[in-house]
Parts: structure tokens; C-alpha cells; sequence
């Protein structure tokens, strides 16, 4: 059923409770784990100039060890849990739109499932903040299943 499950991660609380839905399904189905971190440009454009935005998108993060280091351990953080069951994992760096990226990594890498964390949250404050999980959701054409940490 499933022979590629995607994790985004962005190194939170909020995803690394995903993981474990994650692996135990990977366990199941005896499927590859894939782990993608997302450097988020968007948010970052206020404080970099265009040149250093250029260069994060093609994953050259030169002066930026803090935020490669970052994304080297959110998605050293789900590797780890994946070897330690004895699963296949691809680990992956990119930035620009999480949402988008997870979509284009999804048709790129044929992923059969999604699963992501989220805060649950509804009405005017998701609005105000957005969410990467609910515009993935919109955005991909694989299943995602959404972990709601409000519930762990």
C-alpha cells in the first residue's frame, strides 16, 4: 500500500510528533522513509538580501551554518528514529515554500503518503498565521495524514 512515506519536518515539537505515526507505518508496509526540511524563504526575506535568498534556494547556505545546522538536525532527528528500526531513509534539504516543495518533492519522489504534524488550530488564528500542514493538504496529490498534537 505504501512504499514511500514522507516526513516534513521543520525540527518542531509539533513534527517530531508525526514521526512515530510515520515509522510505525513504515514498519508495516516495509516502506522507504523520506525526511525533507524546508528552509522557508518567505519568512526570511525580511532579514536577507535577495543575493543570500538566491543562494539558501540552490542550497548553498555559505555564512548560514545555523540554519543548515538546524535543518541537518531536524531530519537527522527522524533518520535516526528510522535506522534505529532498521528502516531506509532519504534525507533531503531544499528552500523556498514548504508547501510547495513538499508538493513538487511528492510527485518528484512518487511519495505515497504524507504525514504530517499540526496544532489543530481553527478560525481567525490559523487564519492570521497560515499553515504549512493545511496548504499542503490542498496542494499535494498524495493522501496526508495529519497528527494533531493538541491530542498527543
Amino acid at each position: 500500500m505504501y512504499e514511500r512515506i514522507l516526513v516534513p519536518t521543520d525540527g518542531s515539537e509539533t513534527a517530531e510528533a508525526a514521526v512515530d505515526h510515520a515509522l510505525e507505518l513504515a514498519e508495516r508496509y516495509d516502506a522507504v522513509v523520506h525526511t525533507l526540511y524546508v528552509v522557508d524563504t518567505d519568512s526570511m526575506s525580511l532579514t536577507l538580501g535577495a543575493e543570500q535568498l538566491d543562494r539558501i534556494e540552490q542550497g548553498k547556505f555559505g555564512e548560514m551554518d545555523e540554519v543548515r545546522e538546524r535543518a541537518e538536525r531536524a531530519t537527522d532527528y527522524v533518520a535516526d528514529r528510522a535506522r534505529e528500526r532498521g528502516l531506509e531513509v532519504v534525507e533531503h534539504v531544499s528552500a523556498g515554500k514548504p508547501h510547495s516543495l513538499i508538493a513538487e518533492y511528492v510527485e518528484d519522489n512518487d511519495i505515497d503518503l504524507v504525514v504530517m504534524g499540526s496544532h489543530g488550530r481553527s478560525g481567525i488564528r490559523r487564519t492570521l498565521l497560515g499553515s504549512v500542514t493545511e496548504r499542503t493538504l490542498r496542494s499535494t496529490r498524495a493522501p496526508v495524514l495529519v497528527v494533531d498534537t493538541d491530542r498527543e
